[in-house]
């Protein structure tokens, strides 16, 4: 019982250092003005710098991008990979970094889901997520100097959060440190 009634104060404790922490936060949210034109799809928060090493995780192909820019599955495979390099690469080199400082990624991609696009099984689902590897790889290659591409994992997913059909986390080295860093 002792156990529990720890177990209920320091998550009544979390809870109220949460709300204390982002309340202002959320007040801002709420008192700005928000307009589709101006509203940027947000990078993840679990970002951060941590002994020279920068970690990133859950860079799509909308990270970045004003709402009313937004691609959906139904768009082009490429698009979508294109979009993701992009923004990575502005969010590595934002943060003092650059592609050729990844040290190593983990790339998932799914096929589109949704109203209208059949989604194949069997041999053609193997056949389609193949296509989507071998596009990805025709793209990623020409974002890194010549032997420099990172080490990397690639899966197949049923399913990434929004409308981005790529999505990728990993770690670069900070190789130029933003000032005031």
């Amino acid at each position: 019982m002792q156990i529990n009634t720890r177990r209920t104060f320091f998550g009544k404790l979390a809870a109220m250092t949460a709300a204390a922490v982002g309340a202002p936060r959320l007040i801002a949210q709420a008192t700005a003005p928000a307009t589709p034109e101006t509203t940027v799809a947000p990078r993840h928060g679990n970002n951060h710098v941590h002994n020279g090493v920068y970690y990133f995780s859950g860079t799509g192909s909308n990270d970045g991008y004003p709402a009313t820019d937004h691609v959906t599955v139904a768009d082009p495979f490429e698009k979508h990979v294109t979009r993701t390099m992009d923004a990575l690469k502005k969010t590595l080199e934002e943060n003092g970094c650059t592609m050729d400082s990844i040290l190593n990624l983990q790339v998932f991609l799914c096929l589109p889901l949704a109203d209208g696009v059949p989604m194949p099984s069997g041999k053609a689902r193997f056949d389609a997520h193949h296509a989507q590897y071998d596009a990805l790889n025709k793209i990623y290659r020409t974002y890194f100097s010549p032997g420099k591409a990172p080490s990397r994992a690639c899966m197949a997913l049923e399913w990434i959060p929004g409308d981005s059909l790529i999505e990728i986390v990993g770690s670069a080295l900070v190789v130029n440190p933003p000032a005031g860093a």
